[in-house]
């Protein structure tokens, strides 16, 4: 038997002395939070390392916060980075390792820089950015236009936020007939993309299947919340389903130094829910002045024509007289002028009238068959007409031929 034996408390208090000794300082770790949770006070955290060609897991350990630190280390991280620690964060850490003989290895976290996070954030939204710029819909939200008379809404938002309720109540207190319609959803935490992608395919849904119930636009307003709470806001897929959206979409998510990725793909984007509120009234409150000026326009402009139109009556009106006056003057005028050619005219007229008739009655004189009958011509008669054929005449006719002087009767044999 080896008498070399220990208990496991003395082997793993042996553990926890080569640490100590081996591992005296504090290191700072860069690491990927795989999940984050508070416990009376002190925050418990899973660290991974990922494989950069597979993603799979190359490293993993446990670290804790203990409230001391956490209750410093905590805020000022939120203050600066805009977010909770949360699963999924790239962080820079540091630590120093600690084993218990009861609970085993951790490290021990005494700070985090969040400068790091900051740059893991920027770097992942430049490349989100990116990768929707040469998917070709960062900017297809910008190319729709919001309805002039915009008034049915669709709303996503959390049912109690109390920014839904001040949206709602600046709308119902307008003078114009806006209809909204919401379509409830997490705004904060890890459940946002999901829940604001499954909101608008309801919205999609219900779009079109009765004209009464279609959306003008889309407005997603948070409601106040925490800063750090905008991190589901700026994810690849929430982009993509908002950017390719069919309606424009107002977003009053964020807070005035703040602006998430959902933010730049929407169509508009406004501070808060009232803003967003205030930015549909104001829309319509400038479509009624454009509609009125254009009213008063065409009131102005009718009364000026008619106004014109009245004087030239008016004139017309004055001067009928005079002319009425100087076109009878003319057309006595020439009554006149033409009772004096009448006499004139008709002489003419008669003139070459007993000219035509002297003409014709030559050519009837010439044309008398006395002259013919003078110049040693005769005409056969047969009951009253000129025989002017022999085959005219058959055996016993009567016929008269009529000389210059006198008459001859005879029978055809």
């Amino acid at each position: 038997m080896n008498d070399n034996r220990y208990t496991l408390l003395e082997l793993n208090g042996l553990v926890r002395e080569l640490i100590e000794t081996g591992l005296p300082s504090e290191y700072w770790v860069e690491a990927e939070l795989s999940e984050c949770r508070e416990s009376r006070g002190h925050c418990y955290m899973e660290l991974i390392q990922r494989d950069e060609r597979s993603a799979t897991p190359a490293a993993k350990a446990s670290a804790k916060c203990w409230a001391s630190k956490w209750a410093m280390v905590r805020p000022y991280f939120e203050r600066t980075t805009g977010q909770q620690l949360r699963s999924g964060l790239k962080v820079l850490m540091k630590v120093y390792p600690q084993f218990h003989e009861a609970y085993g290895f951790s490290w021990i976290v005494t700070d985090i820089d969040p400068n790091y996070t900051l740059g893991d954030q920027a770097r992942r939204r430049q490349e989100i950015i990116r990768q929707l710029k040469e998917e070709g819909v960062f900017d297809l939200q910008k190319e729709l236009h919001l309805p002039l008379f915009c008034l049915n809404i669709a709303v996503i938002s959390s049912q109690t936020a109390a920014g839904y309720g001040d949206f709602a109540a600046q709308l119902a207190d307008s003078p114009f007939p806006f209809r909204s319609q919401l379509f409830p959803a997490i705004m904060q935490g890890e459940g946002v993309e999901q829940s604001i992608i499954s909101a608008l395919n309801r919205i999609y849904s219900h779009k079109g299947s009765d004209p009464l119930c279609e959306f003008d636009c889309v407005v997603i307003i948070r409601g106040g919340g925490a800063t750090s709470d905008m991190a589901g806001f700026d994810t690849l897929l929430l982009a993509e389903n908002v950017a390719n959206f069919p309606l424009p979409i107002i977003t009053g998510i964020g807070h005035d130094r703040d602006e998430c990725i959902l933010d730049m793909v929407s169509h508009q984007r406004v501070k808060t829910p009232t803003a967003a509120a205030a930015l549909l009234i104001s829309r319509l409150e400038a479509v009624v002045d454009t509609l009125n000026d254009a009213q008063n326009r065409i009131i102005n402009y009718c009364g000026s024509k008619l106004s014109t139109l009245n004087t030239q009556l008016s004139t017309l009106q004055a001067s009928i007289p005079r002319i009425l006056t100087v076109v009878l003057t003319r057309q006595r005028a020439r009554i006149e002028a033409f009772e004096e050619r009448i006499p004139l005219l008709t002489q003419r007229r008669l003139t070459q009238e007993r000219h035509q008739l002297e003409i014709i009655e030559e050519k009837a004189r010439m044309l008398d068959p006395a002259l013919l009958l003078r110049r040693g011509y005769s005409i056969t008669f047969h009951n009253g007409k000129a025989v002017k054929t022999a085959q005219a005449l058959k055996a016993g006719d009567e016929i008269e031929t009529r000389l210059s002087v006198g008459t001859i009767k005879s029978i055809i044999k």
